[in-house]
């Protein structure tokens, strides 16, 4: 098996395949030994476990991924890509590469088909253009994971992670929150990729969790609300949520008001739980 995280090496399968990083995939592929494995480990790839694993580069995690758990099955949009894994994994048996678009797939008969009799986790080297919308596919799809384990930027791990009701919170921390808990697990220098991006990173996990989901009542309207009091930070929550709910500033005051939310809050000063009572009794009065 040839070592990926050398530099050599991968400047020869670059060199042999004509590859070049695509800047607009956002492309950087780990050359630091101790990450994957660390990653591997934290991410649950173990025996009668079944990996889904997002974006290849050249297998570096995959490999890792692949001596561990049971079944490895990476979706990777460069086609491009797809002679460099031939070789860069042809030791393992256990690895399935999809070549398509993960936005585009569909992630509940992707785990029934792939993973059938295994418990399901993700692993993933997210590229930094696309953390939000890939770590919100995988939640909304409620596909059945022990963890979301994946690499961000550090200031997206930041507020990822972030405790709802803080400066770092936005809309996708109370969205995260409402599906599972979040932590940071470590840090990730820039130097630790080919080619370096000009930020760190670190990584994540999620685990799914109902405690906040079984406590909204209308789960379309709590996202609603989310987005709209997130959507205009400098603004206080009623002035936001007036114009993207269609909603009079008499009614939002009223629902503040007995949910004992101060009128001239910002969103970012409220509590997951204050968001949750407030959504709630704004379902019963629209």
């Amino acid at each position: 098996m040839k070592n990926l995280t050398n530099i050599n090496v991968v400047k020869e399968l670059l060199e042999k395949y004509g590859f070049t990083f695509s800047k607009g995939l956002g492309q950087n592929f780990l050359i630091n030994p101790s990450v994957c494995p660390k990653i591997a480990e934290y991410g649950l790839a173990q025996e009668g476990y079944g990996i889904l694993e997002i974006g290849t580069g050249f297998g570096t995690l995959t490999a890792e991924l692949a001596k561990r758990a049971d079944k490895v099955t990476a979706v990777e949009i460069d086609s491009r890509l797809l002679p460099v894994l031939e070789e860069t994994l042809s030791d393992f048996d256990n690895v399935q590469i999809i070549n398509d678009d993960i936005m585009k797939v569909n992630l509940t008969e992707l785990v029934e088909t792939e993973f059938a009799g295994m418990k399901t986790a993700v692993c993933a080297n997210l590229p930094y253009y696309i953390t939000s919308p890939v770590i919100m596919l995988l939640l909304e799809s409620e596909i059945p994971v022990e963890a979301i384990t994946v690499m961000v930027q550090k200031e997206a791990a930041q507020r990822l992670c972030a405790k709802v009701g803080t400066r770092q919170a936005g809309a996708v921390t109370a969205a995260v929150q409402f599906y599972g808990r979040a932590e940071k697990l470590f840090d990730v220098s820039r130097g630790s990729f080919m080619p370096a991006p000009k930020v760190d990173s670190a990584v994540i996990q999620i685990r799914p969790d109902n405690h906040y989901r079984s406590m909204v009542k209308d789960k379309e309207l709590f996202f609603r609300v989310v987005r709209g009091a997130f959507s205009q930070r400098r603004k206080t929550m009623a002035n936001s949520l007036s114009s993207m709910l269609g909603l009079s500033k008499e009614q939002l005051y009223d629902c503040m008001d007995k949910t004992g939310i101060d009128r001239n809050v910002r969103a970012e000063q409220l509590s997951m739980e204050q968001l949750i009572e407030f959504s709630n009794e704004l379902s019963g009065n629209i």
